[in-house]
């Protein structure tokens, strides 16, 4: 991602307000709206069976999806003293860049500007093309392959408008198919109860009794149940933009993983007041198939409320992610263009556009999913390092200003899962994808080092730069100029 550091005068502007910067308009509400509407996606409703399958038992299932929920809380803990104590947005980004310097926090935003992100928006967006389209179809699997690309290239742009027109607008969205999610989950749970109150709780008796795990199938089970926690971090990327941040990040973290945890839970309970642990993994999708049972005529709601719910993830996916780039340009590690603000809007507009365009390129293949997969390595070994940053900071800053200070125990517990989670897979199954995703990641160095090291500029990057700046109609915020 080439940096081209440019002189952008906001005289080329015609219209501006008289501050252009990020303004602090999401607030505990929306803070939480924004992780449990990231957090709570697909997963839940159609396939929570990656747990049950390696947990070997209904009992042993249920009590690591309560450890994921457990574990994510100290990660979400963890990133709320580093947050506080560097309250700048972009998530890892800042954290990495002043514990171990340029190199990888530059490889962390290329990571994840090229591929975590976008292909985190494509992924969601053709799953909800499937579920909207399934009931003109009949099945997810008769959607026609066209009109699903088609149909998630709609959405992509959708949510991209949704993030370049307003900030508020975005939270808006995400709160309304936050809450809609959680009531789609609520009709779950209630139906679970109301099974449970009629008898059907014969599940539930010798709840342990099946195969029982080895280390290999715990760690997998973790893996599996800690992804679907994915999220916690959100609020991270946007600190610059929270109302009173020392209060508010804490706060909607703590609120939002004890939510996502009981709903996770208790819709696991729910479901096996329907089906026997045999049903559960051999359901193509869990949800549709308790509904069947329990909604009737109603079942349409399921795939209805598996779209809402990836919607309003697409669009809390695509409002955190242009933030990683945009302060990563704003160090001088990317295109400074990618720094600059929408003038009228005050969104960063230019770094919302380049994910969603990379997310639309990554619709057209067939098959890139088969190695976004081997990926997700990367994503915990990022978390560790950020999190091991928190020992650095305890080591050599003791005196720093900390508004939230975790015991040690939390970020230690954290660090050592997440070094597991890197470690286990590939230990597991290793593969050369694995190989091929790691010499991805470093392939940045390829541009860090002539234009960020080096600082090599170009006269035409400056006039697409300069071209982009009037037709976006975007500025350098106030506190860069």
């Amino acid at each position: 991602m080439p940096t081209e550091q440019v002189e952008c005068s906001r005289s080329s502007i015609n219209e501006k307000p008289d501050v252009v910067m990020l303004k602090r308009q999401v607030g505990f509400i929306g803070g939480v709206s924004l992780i449990v509407g990231t957090i709570i996606g697909s997963g839940i409703f159609i396939s929570p069976k990656g747990v049950f399958a390696n947990a070997g038992s209904l009992g042993t299932g249920l009590v690591i999806w309560s450890a994921c929920g457990v574990l994510s809380m100290f990660g979400a803990l963890t990133y709320a003293e580093l947050g506080t104590m560097i309250p700048k947005s972009g998530g890892e980004f800042p954290i990495l860049l002043e514990a171990y310097g340029p190199i990888p926090a530059y490889l962390f935003a290329w990571t994840a500007t090229v591929m975590l992100k976008p292909s985190s928006l494509c992924l969601l967006s053709l799953t909800f093309a499937k579920y909207a389209l399934a009931p003109a179809y009949g099945d997810c699997d008769d959607v026609p392959e066209l009109a699903t690309k088609f149909t998630a290239a709609v959405v992509i742009l959708t949510t991209v408008f949704c993030n370049c027109i307003s900030v508020k607008l975005s939270t808006k969205v995400v709160t309304v198919f936050g809450i809609g999610k959680i009531l789609s989950l609520v009709i779950i749970i209630v139906a679970g109860i109301v099974r449970f109150c009629q008898g059907y709780s014969e599940n539930f008796s010798n709840s342990f009794s099946g195969t029982s795990p080895g280390i290999r199938e715990v760690t997998m089970a973790f893996y599996q149940g800690l992804w679907a926690f994915d999220g916690w971090n959100q609020l991270n990327y946007v600190i610059e933009e929270l109302k009173d941040p020392y209060k508010t990040l804490p706060r909607a973290l703590a609120a939002s993983m004890l939510i996502v945890t009981g709903l996770y839970v208790m819709t696991n309970i729910a479901y096996f007041t329907t089906m026997t642990f045999d049903e559960l993994l051999a359901s193509p999708a869990v949800a549709v198939t308790m509904g069947n049972v329990v909604l009737g005529v109603m079942v349409w709601i399921i795939p209805f409320a598996v779209s809402c719910s990836v919607f309003g993830t697409c669009v809390g996916s695509c409002f955190t992610a242009g933030r990683i780039s945009y302060a990563a340009a704003r160090e001088g590690h990317f295109n400074q263009v990618l720094s600059m603000l929408q003038v009228k809007r005050l969104t960063p507009a230019p770094a919302v556009l380049l994910n969603g365009f990379i997310a639309l390129l990554m619709v057209i293949p067939n098959d890139f999913d088969t190695l976004v997969q081997y990926y997700s390595f990367a994503t915990w070994a990022f978390y560790f390092a950020t999190c091991s940053a928190l020992f650095y900071f305890r080591i050599k800053m003791p005196d720093r200003h900390r508004p939230v200070k975790v015991p040690i125990f939390i970020p230690i517990i954290f660090s050592i899962c997440s070094l597991c989670l890197v470690l286990v897979p590939i230990i597991d199954n290793p593969q050369i994808q694995y190989f091929i995703a790691v010499l991805s990641i470093l392939f940045g160095l390829v541009f860090y080092f002539p234009f960020v090291h080096y600082k090599l500029k170009s006269k035409k990057i400056r006039k697409l730069n300069e071209f982009l700046q009037k037709m976006l109609l975007v500025a350098l915020p106030e506190a860069d100029l």
